[in-house]
C-alpha cells in the first residue's frame, strides 16, 4: 500500500480549487444516495473531554473510494504543547476491499474541513448580488484549523477580501508566507468583540469547552460554525437559514444544532443540507440581509474523497512510500 505522511501531503500541495471540486462532486454523490456512511461512534474513557472517533465511508461516482478515518481529539494536549488532533486514514480498494493506502496525518481532516467550508462560502458568495460580494472575514482560533481556513480563503477568495481579522486567546503568530500580498488586509486583535459586528463571514475554529459568543451576528452574515460549540442560544436563536452536512450526525454531542433543537425546537425539516445548497442552489433566493448558520459535523465520505485525491496525486507524482 501507499504510505503518505504530513510532509508528503505538503509536497503534493493543497490545491484548493481542485479540492473544492472534489467536495462538490462528493456532495453530489451524497445527494444522489451514491454513498454509505454509518453513524460514527465516539470512543471515550477517562477524561470525558477526550474522544477518538471512527469514521468509515464509501463514496461513489467518479471517486469510487472506501475507507475509514480514525481521529483522536484531546483538547488538553494544547496546554502540553502537543497537537489537539491526531488521525490516520486507511483506504481500501472499493472493488476488492484490499487495503490500498494509509495516510498518517491529521492534515486530511483539516483539509477536508476547510474544503467543505470553501464549498459553502463559494455558494453563499454566488447567491449575493454583484455589488455585495466584498468579504470581511473574522477567524476565531489560530490553531491548525484556523490557519488552514485562512490559507483556503486567501487562495480561493482573495480577490473578494477587504479584510481578515484574527483572534486567539493564545495569541496569533503570522508566518511570512501567510501574509504575502495580505499585509494591509490583516488585523490581529485580542478580543473577537472588536470586529464581530463588522464582519460578514465568521469562522469559529476553536477548542473551547464553553460557549462564549453571546451576540447575534450583523444582518447578512455567514456563520461558518466549524467548531460547532461556540454560540450561546441568544446569538443564533433568530437565524432562520441553517445549513448542515447531515442532520443525524450533527444533532448530537452538544453541538449548536443540538442546542437549537433542544432549547428552540429546531427540527430536521427546518434546515437545509449542503446538498440543497450545492446541488439545488437553495441560497439563490436568499436576501443579502439574511444571515446563514452552517454547522458541519464532518462527513466521513468527504474525508475518504479528500484522502483518495491525495493518494491519486501521490501515485501520479511519485510521492509517498510503498509498503509491502
Amino acid at each position: 500500500m501507499l504510505y503518505l505522511g504530513e510532509k508528503d501531503l505538503r509536497v503534493i500541495g493543497f490545491r484548493w480549487r481542485e479540492l473544492l471540486g472534489v467536495i462538490g462532486e462528493a456532495s453530489r454523490m451524497i445527494d444522489q444516495g451514491e454513498y454509505a456512511q454509518p453513524l460514527k461512534p465516539y470512543l471515550r474513557y477517562g477524561n470525558s473531554a477526550n474522544r477518538i472517533i471512527a469514521m468509515p465511508a464509501y463514496i461513489g461516482g467518479g471517486i469510487h473510494a472506501a475507507g475509514i478515518k480514525w481521529i483522536a481529539s484531546f483538547p488538553g494536549n494544547l496546554s502540553a504543547g502537543l497537537p489537539r488532533a491526531h488521525s490516520v486514514t486507511v483506504l481500501n480498494d472499493a472493488d476488492t476491499g484490499k487495503p490500498s493506502a494509509i495516510l498518517n496525518t491529521a492534515a486530511v481532516s483539516a483539509v477536508r474541513t476547510a474544503a467543505v467550508s470553501s464549498l459553502m462560502l463559494d455558494r453563499w458568495l454566488a447567491s449575493r448580488s454583484a455589488d455585495n460580494q466584498r468579504l470581511r472575514i473574522g477567524i476565531i482560533g489560530w490553531g491548525p484549523i484556523g490557519r488552514i481556513h485562512y490559507e483556503m480563503c486567501r487562495s480561493l477568495f482573495g480577490e473578494h477580501i477587504d479584510h481578515i481579522y484574527l483572534t486567539d486567546i493564545r495569541g496569533v503568530e503570522l508566518e511570512v508566507r501567510l501574509t504575502e500580498d495580505m499585509n494591509d488586509r490583516i488585523s490581529v486583535t485580542e478580543h473577537w468583540q472588536t470586529w464581530y459586528p463588522h464582519c460578514n463571514v465568521i469562522l469559529t475554529c476553536t477548542a473551547s469547552s464553553a460557549r462564549y459568543i453571546d451576540t447575534p451576528p450583523a444582518p447578512g452574515t455567514l456563520l461558518l460554525d466549524v467548531s460547532l460549540r461556540d454560540y450561546q442560544l441568544e446569538a443564533i436563536r433568530e437565524v432562520r437559514t441553517i445549513v448542515v452536512d447531515d442532520w443525524t450526525e450533527v444533532c448530537r454531542e452538544n453541538t449548536d444544532i443540538e442546542l437549537l433543537h433542544r432549547e428552540a425546537g429546531l427540527q430536521a425539516e427546518d434546515v437545509m443540507t449542503l446538498g440543497d445548497v450545492s446541488c439545488r442552489d437553495a441560497l439563490g433566493e436568499l436576501a443579502d440581509g439574511e444571515s446563514v448558520l452552517f454547522c458541519p459535523m464532518g462527513m466521513a465520505a468527504f474525508d475518504v474523497a479528500v484522502a483518495d485525491w491525495f493518494v491519486k496525486q501521490g501515485e501520479m507524482l511519485g510521492i509517498g512510500t510503498m509498503l509491502e
